[in-house]
């Protein structure tokens, strides 16, 4: 544990400035030493802000990869740079840490999977919203088996009207889809991964564009550009597992309708139920009676998390460094994050045939 390792940045856009550089900067065993993005300046600023005395910067992020002292690497690129960036990088000897969704297509992200394992380097995927304290009680509550079999489940990814108007998040090319494969993963993720449910049978899915042509449309992140909303505003999709049980996802930058969720999940076992309104609650029948339980994370005299005061963006990034350190397995397994991919594409294939996609 006394080991401080050499991280360096490929990618140093919002979610790098938001997310990735001010979690690592306070990580004791860390030092942020290289920055890349194809837009110099930018990674000079970061390298001001968060980096060593004598970090350096990058224009190729290619030259970065060939800095031997460099021993991890976090991806803050857009979707369609990720499996190229994380294989490369693995292949040059470097830990990964790539932000979600783990590729643009699951070609890609198989790819990413067989290249760790030939490599022997870890890799993870930035599924943050499995550190919140809801997610982190709900998982033990789950897996200590109190909610039963876990048959039929929704994933929540819902925006009135939350389209992302900034970088590429509206260009098809880069990102390959739009808030099934931007938000709507982060609760398939954090669904299955409550289930521990990873073998899909068949998938039937939709996708609208019905709000995205207008102009001048009220938006959290002001009025977009029609003609650049080249992706879906909305997303839907059934799974059916191999062991039966029905997972429901549903996600939207522009839908209309009041009772918006997002990186949220709805749970129905056979023994209780779980979902989250305000905060986590619990449901199910006692001594003929039925119950709902709402689960306190604000009681004060005690810290969640063994003591630690953390944001789920600091526990996620402390626990990938400790892995790393201590050579354990990631939270975020590749393999994991490579189901939730072929989910996503399988949706977006499902919309465009007409036909559900099956699962060998």
């Amino acid at each position: 544990m006394n080991k401080q390792l050499k991280v360096g940045i490929i990618g140093c856009g919002s979610i790098a400035f938001g997310k990735h550089l001010p979690c690592l900067s306070k990580q004791e065993a860390v030092a942020i030493t290289a920055f890349s993005d194809i837009v110099p300046e930018k990674a000079k600023q970061a390298a001001e802000k968060f980096g060593t005395p004598d970090a350096k910067v990058y224009g190729d992020y290619r030259e970065l990869l060939a800095d031997a002292s460099i021993d991890v690497v976090h991806i803050c690129t857009a979707n369609d740079a990720h499996a190229d960036i994380a294989i490369a990088a693995l292949e040059a000897g470097k830990h990964v840490m790539c932000e979600k969704p783990m590729a643009k297509t699951a070609a890609d992200a198989r790819r990413m999977v067989e290249a760790a394992k030939r490599t022997g380097k870890k890799l993870t995927i930035g599924y943050n919203n499995r550190f919140r304290p809801d997610s982190q009680f709900l998982k033990q509550v789950c897996d200590n088996g109190d909610l039963g079999e876990i048959y039929f489940a929704k994933a929540h990814a819902l925006r009135r009207r939350g389209v992302p108007t900034w970088g590429v998040f509206l260009d098809k090319d880069k990102q390959g889809g739009g808030p099934l494969i931007d938000i709507g993963t982060h609760a398939l993720d954090l669904t299955l991964w409550l289930m521990n449910n990873y073998e899909p049978q068949v998938v039937l899915g939709t996708t609208y564009q019905k709000l995205a042509n207008r102009k001048g449309s009220a938006n959290a992140g002001g009025a977009w550009d029609p003609n650049k909303f080249t992706v879906e505003d909305s997303a839907f999709g059934m799974i059916v597992m191999k062991n039966g049980a029905t997972l429901m996802v549903e996600s939207s930058w522009a839908l209309n309708m009041l009772d918006t969720r997002e990186a949220l999940y709805t749970l129905c076992g056979t023994e209780g139920g779980a979902d989250v309104k305000d905060t986590l609650r619990i449901n199910g029948e006692k001594y003929g009676r039925l119950y709902a339980n709402n689960i306190q994370f604000d009681v004060k005299g005690a810290d969640f998390f063994d003591g630690r005061k953390e944001t789920m963006h600091e526990r996620e990034c402390r626990l990938w460094i400790e892995a790393i350190l201590n050579d354990t397995e990631p939270v975020v397994k590749p393999e994991q994050a490579c189901v939730v991919s072929e989910i996503i594409e399988a949706i977006y294939e499902s919309n465009r045939t007409g036909e559900a996609v099956y699962f060998d």
